[in-house]
């Protein structure tokens, strides 16, 4: 190869500082500029001597060359010999070049500045705010129970990292969430399993940092992805939460995030409310109601004046808070046994509208005893139950189910779904029989014979996008409601559904339940974020070896018809081994936000129940 030229190498140079970018540019121009200044003052002076003088020499013929390069139109008020006119029309000339150029740059300069900002690729200089990694439907409940939890807040931020457009993600939030109030939102371009792209986001000074299970086919491997970044970057940690969407995957994905991870396995929490919603109507609207910050919140408070006290004692504590348990140095119990003592060094589990309304009472009103109805425990029986639909965690809910039924339950699972029935392997109490069904077609559900089953499970169909999916789940509930109808049957209907908008369309069919599974592990997350030494209260509830949240009906503790206080609920309650916590009120339960649900009621006011009616209890099975 020959060598390079002298005139290679020159253009070479100037090709490398044009690639500078715009600084380098304006820098070329202004260099263009001084010397068109020179080069017309020396011919001024030079050619039209008499010019100069009466311009005051150098000085001032610099300044009229440099009027004369920056606005060229100023060439229409000169006066004077031709060849002092000649040389200024020169300068004109040149600075119409020099300023159109100019102008270019700038506006191209500007351009590329503007679309630098619209990719979402600054950094954020932020502290005390929370982090969100990934997107998913999820998002949105996230983003607006933080909203609400920070409305009392100023300069509170939440700063999210996604693949995606940062003006798509903004529009896209405003759309579903609406305004953020005193909550400031900031978007970034990226891959939260990129180091640099994590370093956008100041984590070091975050308050919490949330990991979402993304809308793809290996979600997991995502997510475990993200948390080995998160856990290999220098710096402060701050806690982490994050949603798995297969508990297969939980053992790596604790292994991945380390001790500072709290894990939510969304499959096994949506099925476990699937199964308890089943079984007694209503259960995820409660839990919703529980875990979002438009109610009633959960706090752990110490007491040292309860040190001492039972449990069942402690029920009564509070005057606007109600108790839910203890977390002791050995874990959280909800709902422990009544006669259990609490230690100096005892926490007590609180449901109440704000930290700052926490007080003891000073003296609670007895129950009613003329109002206590006598606990009864019926004889269990063998049940009948059809599920319409099948997917990936529909195994899994045939597998608690299995836990509550008494032997010799049976299970009908209708579907086209070439999966359905299998790895249900070591049933103990229930006996599963598949047949062959399209839920969406009415003959085929009518020749189910549905009116002989006490409860009809709808799943949502995952072979189909989730939009498509709950379309279909829709039209399973409206025949089946209309059945109902028509044929004077009575059977509880609980259904899976996605999108937590189609929990207005679906009220039209009056199902019993719907678990918006995406809504509550949303709400889990937003709650985990906020407060992540919660976490053990939220695994105690959503762990089937201890107390779980029923609604039950509320003839079975007092009587209906006439006023009774709430706390002669606890009261009856309590002699049960159980903690009310709310009521339902049937009258109400398509009512939206709460849907019926009144969570930590005043103790002292009078309610007057009918029947149909619920309390809300935490109960073992």
């Amino acid at each position: 190869m020959s060598k390079a030229t002298l005139k290679e190498r020159a253009r070479y140079w100037f090709d490398n500082t044009m690639a500078k970018g715009t600084a380098a540019l304006i820098g070329w121009l202004a260099l263009v500029s001084l010397a068109l200044i020179v080069v017309v003052s020396a011919l001024t002076m030079w050619f039209a001597p008499d010019e100069a003088l009466r311009h005051d020499g150098w000085p001032g013929v610099l300044w009229l060359s440099l009027m004369h390069a920056l606005s060229p139109g100023k060439i229409a008020g000169d006066a004077g010999t031709a060849p002092f006119l000649a040389i200024m029309l020169g300068a004109s000339l040149g600075g119409i070049f020099i300023v159109s150029i100019l102008v270019g740059v700038l506006s191209t300069g500007l351009r590329a500045k503007i679309e630098e900002l619209r990719k979402g690729r600054s950094r954020v200089i932020e502290s005390g705010h929370t982090v969100i990694l990934g997107w998913s439907e999820q998002l949105y409940t996230i983003v607006s129970e933080l909203t609400r939890a920070h409305a009392s807040q100023h300069g509170s931020v939440i700063a999210i990292l996604a693949d995606r457009d940062k003006p798509a993600m903004e529009d896209a939030i405003r759309a579903h969430v609406g305004d953020t109030g005193r909550t400031r939102l900031v978007c970034r371009t990226g891959r939260p399993t990129e180091p640099a792209d994590l370093d956008l986001l100041s984590l070091s000074t975050a308050r919490a940092i949330v990991v979402l299970s993304p809308e793809t086919e290996d979600p997991d491997a995502h997510v475990v992805k993200t948390l080995l970044a998160l856990a290999k970057r220098a710096g402060e940690h701050p806690p982490v939460v994050a949603a798995i969407a297969s508990s297969r995957n939980m053992a790596a994905a604790r292994l991945a995030g380390g001790p500072g991870v709290h894990l939510v396995d969304s499959d096994d929490i949506a099925a476990r409310l699937i199964v308890q919603s089943s079984r007694q109507s209503g259960v995820s609207v409660v839990c919703m109601d529980l875990l979002n910050f438009d109610g009633g919140e959960i706090y752990l408070r110490r007491d040292p004046s309860l040190a001492g006290r039972t449990y069942g004692q402690a029920l009564d504590a509070y005057a606007t808070a109600t108790v839910l348990g203890l977390r002791t140095p050995g874990g959280v119990m909800l709902n422990p046994p009544p006669d259990t003592v609490i230690g100096t060094s005892d926490e007590i589990v609180v449901l109440a509208q704000d930290d700052s309304l926490i007080r003891l009472a000073n003296g609670t009103a007895p129950a009613d005893e003329r109002h206590i109805v006598p606990a009864t425990a019926p004889a269990p029986a063998p049940e009948r139950t059809l599920m319409l639909g099948w997917n990936g965690r529909a195994a899994r809910i045939i597998r608690y189910l299995d836990g509550y039924v008494t032997p010799g339950s049976v299970l009908d699972v209708a579907g086209d779904h070439p999966g359905a029935g299998a790895g249900l392997a070591d049933l103990r109490n229930l006996t599963v029989n598949v047949k062959e069904c399209d839920g969406t077609d009415r003959y085929a559900l009518e020749s189910l014979g549905v009116g002989v089953y006490q409860h009809v499970i709808v799943l949502s169909d995952d072979r189909h996008d989730p939009r498509h999916a709950d379309n279909r789940t829709l039209m399973t509930l409206l025949q089946l409601r209309d059945m109902q109808a028509t044929l004077g049957e009575k059977y509880s209907i609980v259904s899976e559904m996605h999108d937590e908008n189609n929990r207005a369309l679906a009220e039209v069919t009056e199902a019993d339940d719907i678990v918006i599974s995406d809504t509550v592990i949303g709400l889990l997350l937003a709650q985990l974020a906020e407060n992540p030494h919660l976490a053990e209260v939220f695994g105690y509830l959503f762990d089937s070896a201890g107390s779980e949240v029923y609604p039950r009906p509320v003839e079975d503790y007092v009587t209906t018809g006439g006023p009774v206080a709430f706390r002669t609920i606890v009261e009856s309650a309590l002699r049960r081994g159980e903690t009310a916590i709310g009521y339902r009120v049937a009258a109400k339960s398509g009512e939206p936000p709460h849907y019926g649900v009144v969570l930590n009621p005043d103790r002292s006011r009078a309610v007057t129940f009918t029947a149909g009616d619920s309390v809300i209890v935490l109960a073992e099975c």
